[in-house]
Protein backbone atom coordinates (compact mmCIF):
# COMPACT_ATOMS: atom_id res chain seq x y z
CA UNK A 1 0.00 0.00 0.00
CA UNK A 2 2.65 2.30 0.57
CA UNK A 3 4.34 1.65 -2.48
CA UNK A 4 1.22 2.36 -4.22
CA UNK A 5 0.32 5.77 -2.33
CA UNK A 6 4.00 7.35 -3.95
CA UNK A 7 3.34 6.16 -7.46
CA UNK A 8 0.41 8.69 -7.19
CA UNK A 9 -1.70 5.49 -8.12
CA UNK A 10 -5.12 4.59 -6.27
CA UNK A 11 -6.08 0.82 -5.22
CA UNK A 12 -7.84 0.19 -8.64
CA UNK A 13 -5.63 1.75 -11.22
CA UNK A 14 -2.76 -0.06 -9.57
CA UNK A 15 -4.22 -3.06 -10.50
CA UNK A 16 -4.86 -2.09 -13.80
CA UNK A 17 -1.79 -0.93 -14.57
CA UNK A 18 0.68 -3.53 -12.90
CA UNK A 19 0.94 -5.45 -16.05
CA UNK A 20 2.69 -2.29 -18.28
CA UNK A 21 5.71 -2.24 -19.53
CA UNK A 22 7.75 0.51 -17.98
CA UNK A 23 10.92 -0.96 -18.19
CA UNK A 24 13.33 -3.10 -20.25
CA UNK A 25 13.33 -6.93 -18.76
CA UNK A 26 16.42 -7.43 -17.58
CA UNK A 27 15.76 -4.40 -15.02
CA UNK A 28 12.51 -6.11 -14.27
CA UNK A 29 14.08 -9.52 -13.53
CA UNK A 30 16.31 -7.39 -11.82
CA UNK A 31 14.43 -5.61 -9.54
CA UNK A 32 12.10 -8.80 -8.95
CA UNK A 33 14.08 -11.71 -8.08
CA UNK A 34 15.97 -12.34 -11.30
CA UNK A 35 14.52 -14.75 -13.59
CA UNK A 36 11.53 -15.66 -11.91
CA UNK A 37 9.23 -13.82 -13.64
CA UNK A 38 8.71 -17.14 -15.92
CA UNK A 39 9.62 -14.93 -19.01
CA UNK A 40 6.97 -12.08 -18.88
CA UNK A 41 7.19 -9.06 -17.32
CA UNK A 42 4.79 -9.50 -14.90
CA UNK A 43 6.22 -11.01 -11.23
CA UNK A 44 5.15 -13.83 -9.35
CA UNK A 45 4.30 -13.80 -5.60
CA UNK A 46 7.06 -16.93 -5.12
CA UNK A 47 10.24 -18.43 -5.64
CA UNK A 48 11.45 -21.71 -6.38
CA UNK A 49 13.55 -23.19 -3.80
CA UNK A 50 15.30 -26.63 -3.52
CA UNK A 51 12.86 -28.58 -0.90
CA UNK A 52 13.40 -28.14 2.76
CA UNK A 53 16.01 -30.63 3.52
CA UNK A 54 16.28 -30.41 7.13
CA UNK A 55 13.03 -31.80 7.33
CA UNK A 56 14.16 -34.37 4.98
CA UNK A 57 16.75 -35.18 7.38
CA UNK A 58 13.99 -35.19 10.08
CA UNK A 59 11.77 -37.67 8.40
CA UNK A 60 15.08 -40.04 7.45
CA UNK A 61 15.71 -40.03 11.05
CA UNK A 62 12.71 -41.23 12.01
CA UNK A 63 12.16 -43.70 9.73
CA UNK A 64 15.63 -45.37 10.90
CA UNK A 65 14.45 -45.26 14.34
CA UNK A 66 11.36 -46.95 13.02
CA UNK A 67 13.07 -49.67 11.27
CA UNK A 68 15.89 -50.76 14.30
CA UNK A 69 12.63 -50.68 16.61
CA UNK A 70 10.46 -52.78 14.22
CA UNK A 71 13.36 -55.25 14.10
CA UNK A 72 14.23 -55.26 17.70
CA UNK A 73 10.37 -55.14 19.29
CA UNK A 74 8.90 -57.56 15.94
CA UNK A 75 11.51 -60.53 16.37
CA UNK A 76 10.32 -62.08 19.40
CA UNK A 77 6.90 -62.04 17.81
CA UNK A 78 7.80 -63.18 14.39
CA UNK A 79 9.09 -65.73 15.90
CA UNK A 80 6.32 -66.63 18.25
CA UNK A 81 3.98 -66.55 14.95
CA UNK A 82 6.50 -69.52 13.15
CA UNK A 83 7.69 -66.74 10.32
CA UNK A 84 11.35 -65.00 9.75
CA UNK A 85 12.67 -62.80 12.40
CA UNK A 86 12.51 -60.00 10.11
CA UNK A 87 9.45 -60.69 8.61
CA UNK A 88 7.72 -57.54 10.12
CA UNK A 89 10.66 -55.01 9.11
CA UNK A 90 11.06 -57.03 5.20
CA UNK A 91 6.90 -55.83 5.25
CA UNK A 92 8.10 -52.11 6.56
CA UNK A 93 10.65 -51.91 3.82
CA UNK A 94 8.35 -52.98 0.86
CA UNK A 95 5.58 -50.26 2.30
CA UNK A 96 8.48 -47.78 2.74
CA UNK A 97 9.80 -48.42 -0.89
CA UNK A 98 6.21 -47.41 -1.97
CA UNK A 99 6.28 -44.34 0.78
CA UNK A 100 8.97 -42.69 -0.71
CA UNK A 101 7.90 -43.32 -4.47
CA UNK A 102 4.70 -41.84 -3.21
CA UNK A 103 6.75 -38.84 -1.35
CA UNK A 104 8.63 -38.21 -4.60
CA UNK A 105 5.66 -37.93 -6.37
CA UNK A 106 3.77 -34.96 -4.27
CA UNK A 107 7.06 -33.66 -3.87
CA UNK A 108 6.70 -32.85 -7.74
CA UNK A 109 3.54 -32.40 -7.86
CA UNK A 110 2.28 -28.44 -7.96
CA UNK A 111 0.24 -28.76 -4.52
CA UNK A 112 -2.29 -25.99 -6.16
CA UNK A 113 -3.35 -28.78 -8.06
CA UNK A 114 -4.93 -30.84 -5.25
CA UNK A 115 -7.83 -28.32 -4.89
CA UNK A 116 -9.37 -29.86 -8.05
CA UNK A 117 -9.30 -33.04 -5.79
CA UNK A 118 -11.29 -31.24 -2.91
CA UNK A 119 -14.19 -33.78 -3.13
CA UNK A 120 -13.63 -36.21 -5.15
CA UNK A 121 -10.77 -38.02 -2.39
CA UNK A 122 -12.37 -37.76 0.39
CA UNK A 123 -15.45 -39.36 -1.46
CA UNK A 124 -13.42 -41.89 -2.40
CA UNK A 125 -11.88 -42.63 1.26
CA UNK A 126 -15.93 -42.77 2.17
CA UNK A 127 -16.36 -45.33 -0.39
CA UNK A 128 -13.33 -47.45 0.74
CA UNK A 129 -14.48 -47.09 4.39
CA UNK A 130 -18.02 -48.75 3.92
CA UNK A 131 -16.28 -51.46 1.94
CA UNK A 132 -14.94 -52.51 5.06
CA UNK A 133 -18.21 -52.02 6.76
CA UNK A 134 -20.20 -53.75 4.18
CA UNK A 135 -18.76 -56.03 2.15
CA UNK A 136 -16.38 -59.34 2.76
CA UNK A 137 -13.15 -57.43 2.22
CA UNK A 138 -13.57 -56.02 5.51
CA UNK A 139 -11.17 -57.67 7.63
CA UNK A 140 -11.21 -57.73 11.56
CA UNK A 141 -7.88 -58.35 13.73
CA UNK A 142 -8.46 -57.77 17.48
CA UNK A 143 -12.54 -57.29 17.58
CA UNK A 144 -11.52 -54.08 15.06
CA UNK A 145 -12.56 -53.96 11.45
CA UNK A 146 -11.02 -51.68 10.20
CA UNK A 147 -8.69 -53.45 7.13
CA UNK A 148 -9.63 -53.48 3.37
CA UNK A 149 -8.25 -56.70 2.06
CA UNK A 150 -7.72 -56.47 -1.68
CA UNK A 151 -5.13 -59.73 -2.59
CA UNK A 152 -1.58 -59.44 -0.81
CA UNK A 153 -2.59 -55.80 0.22
CA UNK A 154 -4.33 -55.38 3.29
CA UNK A 155 -4.95 -51.18 3.52
CA UNK A 156 -6.49 -49.13 6.20
CA UNK A 157 -8.61 -46.54 4.46
CA UNK A 158 -8.88 -44.61 7.93
CA UNK A 159 -5.36 -43.59 7.45
CA UNK A 160 -6.62 -42.19 4.22
CA UNK A 161 -8.83 -39.94 5.95
CA UNK A 162 -6.47 -37.81 7.40
CA UNK A 163 -4.85 -36.92 4.23
CA UNK A 164 -8.34 -36.23 2.45
CA UNK A 165 -9.61 -34.23 5.53
CA UNK A 166 -6.67 -31.73 5.71
CA UNK A 167 -7.15 -31.28 1.43
CA UNK A 168 -11.20 -30.66 2.03
CA UNK A 169 -11.09 -28.32 4.57
CA UNK A 170 -8.41 -26.57 3.61
CA UNK A 171 -9.15 -25.60 0.22
CA UNK A 172 -12.33 -24.63 1.70
CA UNK A 173 -11.60 -22.44 4.51
CA UNK A 174 -8.73 -20.42 2.49
CA UNK A 175 -11.81 -19.16 0.37
CA UNK A 176 -13.23 -17.85 4.01
CA UNK A 177 -13.39 -18.71 7.61
CA UNK A 178 -17.18 -19.03 7.88
CA UNK A 179 -17.76 -22.38 9.79
CA UNK A 180 -20.84 -22.56 7.42
CA UNK A 181 -22.22 -21.83 4.12
CA UNK A 182 -23.51 -23.23 1.55
CA UNK A 183 -20.15 -24.45 0.09
CA UNK A 184 -19.75 -25.90 3.05
CA UNK A 185 -22.88 -28.13 3.43
CA UNK A 186 -21.43 -31.10 1.41
CA UNK A 187 -18.27 -31.17 2.98
CA UNK A 188 -19.75 -31.66 6.23
CA UNK A 189 -21.65 -34.30 4.94
CA UNK A 190 -18.59 -36.24 3.96
CA UNK A 191 -17.18 -35.58 7.29
CA UNK A 192 -19.96 -36.75 8.89
CA UNK A 193 -20.48 -40.04 6.77
CA UNK A 194 -16.66 -40.82 7.41
CA UNK A 195 -16.46 -40.27 11.30
CA UNK A 196 -19.59 -42.89 11.83
CA UNK A 197 -18.23 -45.00 9.48
CA UNK A 198 -14.94 -44.92 11.48
CA UNK A 199 -16.59 -45.10 14.88
CA UNK A 200 -17.93 -48.54 13.76
CA UNK A 201 -14.87 -50.30 12.86
CA UNK A 202 -14.52 -48.96 16.46
CA UNK A 203 -11.28 -46.48 15.77
CA UNK A 204 -12.06 -43.56 18.14
CA UNK A 205 -8.45 -42.57 18.26
CA UNK A 206 -8.78 -41.71 14.89
CA UNK A 207 -12.21 -39.46 15.32
CA UNK A 208 -10.63 -37.40 17.77
CA UNK A 209 -7.42 -37.08 15.71
CA UNK A 210 -9.65 -36.16 12.82
CA UNK A 211 -11.95 -33.48 14.78
CA UNK A 212 -8.94 -31.74 16.00
CA UNK A 213 -7.32 -31.51 13.25
CA UNK A 214 -10.27 -29.97 11.49
CA UNK A 215 -10.52 -27.73 14.35
CA UNK A 216 -7.03 -26.26 14.00
CA UNK A 217 -7.75 -26.01 10.29
CA UNK A 218 -10.66 -23.75 10.56
CA UNK A 219 -8.69 -21.35 13.87
CA UNK A 220 -5.96 -21.32 11.84
CA UNK A 221 -7.86 -20.25 8.54
CA UNK A 222 -9.42 -17.47 11.04
CA UNK A 223 -12.45 -18.63 12.64
CA UNK A 224 -13.90 -18.17 15.70
CA UNK A 225 -12.75 -19.44 18.93
CA UNK A 226 -15.77 -18.74 20.92
CA UNK A 227 -17.48 -21.14 18.18
CA UNK A 228 -15.04 -23.38 17.85
CA UNK A 229 -15.69 -23.88 22.41
CA UNK A 230 -18.97 -24.23 21.75
CA UNK A 231 -19.01 -26.87 18.97
CA UNK A 232 -16.12 -29.03 20.84
CA UNK A 233 -18.31 -28.82 24.12
CA UNK A 234 -21.75 -30.04 22.08
CA UNK A 235 -18.91 -32.77 20.16
CA UNK A 236 -17.81 -34.13 23.68
CA UNK A 237 -21.03 -34.21 25.10
CA UNK A 238 -22.31 -36.37 22.20
CA UNK A 239 -19.34 -38.64 23.20
CA UNK A 240 -20.05 -38.88 26.74
CA UNK A 241 -23.84 -40.44 25.97
CA UNK A 242 -22.40 -42.51 22.93
CA UNK A 243 -19.31 -44.01 23.86
CA UNK A 244 -19.32 -47.56 24.17
CA UNK A 245 -19.10 -49.71 27.64
CA UNK A 246 -15.39 -51.37 26.84
CA UNK A 247 -14.26 -47.33 26.45
CA UNK A 248 -15.56 -46.38 29.96
CA UNK A 249 -13.61 -49.19 31.06
CA UNK A 250 -10.56 -48.20 29.63
CA UNK A 251 -10.82 -44.29 31.26
CA UNK A 252 -11.10 -46.03 34.80
CA UNK A 253 -8.63 -48.35 34.16
CA UNK A 254 -6.44 -45.48 33.24
CA UNK A 255 -7.19 -43.89 36.40
CA UNK A 256 -6.29 -46.97 37.97
CA UNK A 257 -4.61 -50.16 36.13
CA UNK A 258 -4.41 -52.19 39.10
CA UNK A 259 -8.14 -52.43 39.16
CA UNK A 260 -7.91 -54.85 36.56
CA UNK A 261 -4.06 -55.64 36.69
CA UNK A 262 -4.69 -58.95 34.37
CA UNK A 263 -7.12 -57.53 31.63
CA UNK A 264 -7.80 -54.34 31.04
CA UNK A 265 -5.34 -52.68 32.75
CA UNK A 266 -2.21 -55.02 31.41
CA UNK A 267 -1.00 -53.41 28.67
CA UNK A 268 -0.62 -49.78 31.08
CA UNK A 269 1.32 -51.72 33.72
CA UNK A 270 3.45 -53.22 31.32
CA UNK A 271 4.37 -50.04 29.70
CA UNK A 272 5.08 -47.99 32.50
CA UNK A 273 7.26 -51.00 33.27
CA UNK A 274 9.28 -50.59 29.94
CA UNK A 275 10.09 -47.16 31.29
CA UNK A 276 11.19 -47.71 34.52
CA UNK A 277 13.38 -49.99 33.15
CA UNK A 278 14.77 -48.27 30.86
CA UNK A 279 16.10 -45.39 33.09
CA UNK A 280 18.07 -42.89 32.27
CA UNK A 281 20.22 -44.25 29.71
CA UNK A 282 18.37 -47.54 28.62
CA UNK A 283 19.35 -51.58 28.91
CA UNK A 284 20.70 -51.18 25.32
CA UNK A 285 19.29 -52.15 21.75
CA UNK A 286 17.29 -55.21 21.53
CA UNK A 287 17.51 -56.11 25.14
CA UNK A 288 14.20 -55.02 25.65
CA UNK A 289 12.46 -57.88 28.14
CA UNK A 290 8.95 -56.57 27.82
CA UNK A 291 8.66 -57.04 23.97
CA UNK A 292 9.15 -60.68 24.90
CA UNK A 293 5.99 -61.59 25.47
CA UNK A 294 5.15 -59.03 28.40
CA UNK A 295 4.05 -55.99 26.26
CA UNK A 296 1.30 -56.60 23.75
CA UNK A 297 1.50 -55.03 20.38
CA UNK A 298 5.02 -53.61 21.13
CA UNK A 299 5.80 -53.17 17.41
CA UNK A 300 3.03 -51.12 16.70
CA UNK A 301 0.95 -48.93 19.41
CA UNK A 302 3.29 -49.60 22.33
CA UNK A 303 6.64 -49.47 20.58
CA UNK A 304 7.34 -46.20 22.34
CA UNK A 305 7.73 -48.48 25.38
CA UNK A 306 9.68 -50.40 23.84
CA UNK A 307 12.20 -47.63 22.63
CA UNK A 308 11.72 -46.77 25.94
CA UNK A 309 13.40 -49.14 27.66
CA UNK A 310 16.36 -49.89 25.42
CA UNK A 311 17.17 -46.05 24.91
CA UNK A 312 16.37 -44.68 28.27
CA UNK A 313 15.45 -41.17 28.68
CA UNK A 314 17.97 -39.80 26.28
CA UNK A 315 16.18 -42.15 23.78
CA UNK A 316 12.71 -40.77 24.33
CA UNK A 317 13.96 -37.16 24.37
CA UNK A 318 15.46 -37.34 20.83
CA UNK A 319 12.21 -38.99 19.57
CA UNK A 320 10.61 -36.39 20.95
CA UNK A 321 12.60 -33.12 19.84
CA UNK A 322 12.63 -34.68 15.97
CA UNK A 323 8.84 -34.60 16.32
CA UNK A 324 9.16 -30.83 17.72
CA UNK A 325 11.72 -29.47 14.96
CA UNK A 326 9.65 -31.47 12.40
CA UNK A 327 6.50 -28.98 13.74
CA UNK A 328 8.86 -25.96 13.50
CA UNK A 329 10.01 -26.46 10.11
CA UNK A 330 6.49 -26.95 8.82
CA UNK A 331 5.09 -23.84 10.14
CA UNK A 332 8.13 -22.52 8.96
CA UNK A 333 6.84 -23.61 5.57
CA UNK A 334 3.48 -22.68 6.15
CA UNK A 335 5.07 -19.26 7.02
CA UNK A 336 6.76 -19.14 3.70
CA UNK A 337 3.90 -20.24 1.40
CA UNK A 338 2.76 -18.20 -1.18
CA UNK A 339 -1.29 -18.27 -0.48
CA UNK A 340 -3.69 -19.11 1.98
CA UNK A 341 -4.27 -22.79 0.32
CA UNK A 342 -0.90 -23.92 1.01
CA UNK A 343 -0.17 -22.27 4.77
CA UNK A 344 -3.37 -23.99 5.98
CA UNK A 345 -2.68 -27.12 4.49
CA UNK A 346 1.37 -27.07 5.39
CA UNK A 347 -0.73 -26.92 9.19
CA UNK A 348 -2.89 -29.83 8.88
CA UNK A 349 -0.06 -31.57 7.85
CA UNK A 350 2.24 -30.42 10.64
CA UNK A 351 -0.94 -31.12 13.32
CA UNK A 352 -2.20 -34.04 11.91
CA UNK A 353 1.67 -35.88 12.39
CA UNK A 354 2.54 -34.04 14.86
CA UNK A 355 -0.98 -34.63 17.26
CA UNK A 356 -0.76 -38.11 16.33
CA UNK A 357 2.65 -38.47 17.71
CA UNK A 358 1.77 -36.80 20.97
CA UNK A 359 -1.77 -39.28 21.20
CA UNK A 360 0.57 -42.69 20.66
CA UNK A 361 3.58 -41.35 23.17
CA UNK A 362 1.01 -40.23 25.75
CA UNK A 363 -0.25 -43.68 25.77
CA UNK A 364 2.38 -45.71 26.39
CA UNK A 365 3.31 -42.87 29.23
CA UNK A 366 0.05 -43.14 30.33
CA UNK A 367 -0.73 -39.54 30.23
CA UNK A 368 -3.65 -40.49 28.65
CA UNK A 369 -6.34 -43.84 28.06
CA UNK A 370 -5.40 -46.02 26.26
CA UNK A 371 -6.43 -45.87 22.35
CA UNK A 372 -5.35 -47.82 19.23
CA UNK A 373 -2.75 -45.19 16.84
CA UNK A 374 0.50 -46.28 15.44
CA UNK A 375 3.53 -43.51 15.89
CA UNK A 376 3.87 -41.17 12.79
CA UNK A 377 6.94 -42.71 10.63
CA UNK A 378 7.82 -45.42 13.15
CA UNK A 379 5.54 -47.87 14.61
CA UNK A 380 4.64 -50.78 12.37
CA UNK A 381 2.28 -50.40 9.78
CA UNK A 382 2.15 -50.00 6.12
CA UNK A 383 -1.07 -47.63 5.49
CA UNK A 384 0.19 -45.27 8.24
CA UNK A 385 3.72 -44.91 7.16
CA UNK A 386 2.82 -45.02 3.50
CA UNK A 387 0.06 -42.24 3.98
CA UNK A 388 2.40 -40.22 6.31
CA UNK A 389 5.28 -40.08 3.38
CA UNK A 390 3.21 -38.77 0.95
CA UNK A 391 1.69 -36.14 3.10
CA UNK A 392 5.41 -35.70 3.85
CA UNK A 393 6.16 -35.10 0.33
CA UNK A 394 3.20 -32.37 0.03
CA UNK A 395 4.79 -30.28 2.26
CA UNK A 396 8.35 -30.71 0.64
CA UNK A 397 6.52 -29.14 -2.39
CA UNK A 398 5.06 -26.28 -0.49
CA UNK A 399 8.75 -25.61 0.85
CA UNK A 400 10.03 -25.31 -2.60
CA UNK A 401 7.67 -22.58 -3.49
CA UNK A 402 8.19 -19.37 -0.99
CA UNK A 403 6.79 -15.71 -0.78
CA UNK A 404 8.81 -13.27 -2.76
CA UNK A 405 10.89 -11.14 -1.26
CA UNK A 406 9.92 -7.37 -2.21
CA UNK A 407 12.83 -4.48 -1.87
CA UNK A 408 11.77 -1.46 0.59
CA UNK A 409 10.31 1.53 -1.59
CA UNK A 410 13.39 3.49 -0.21
CA UNK A 411 15.80 1.24 -2.43
CA UNK A 412 13.63 1.30 -5.63
CA UNK A 413 13.27 5.13 -5.57
CA UNK A 414 17.16 4.98 -6.04
CA UNK A 415 16.48 3.41 -9.56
Amino acid sequence: MYYQRNQGYGDSRFLQNQNRRSFDRDTHRERYGGGNSGGGYTPKNYIISPPDKTLIWIIGALIVIGLMAIFSAGSPRAIAEGVNPVFFTVRQLAWLVGGIFGAMFFANYDYRKLRAYTYQLPIVVLVLLALVQFTPLGHTVNEAKRWLVMGPIQFQPSELAKPAIILMFASLFSENATLLDDKKIPAYIIFGASLLLIYKQPNLSMIILLCFTFAALYYMAGGSFKKLLVSGLSAAAVVVFTIRDYQKQRFMVWLDPNKDPLNAGYNIIQSLVAFVEGGFFGVGFGNSKQKLSWLPEGHTDFIFAVIAEEFGFLGCFFIIMLFAMFLHRSFVIASRSPDMFGKLLAIGIAFSVGFQAFMNMAVASSFIPATGIPLPFISYGGSSLFVSLCMFGVLLNISKKRVQRIRPYAKKAAY
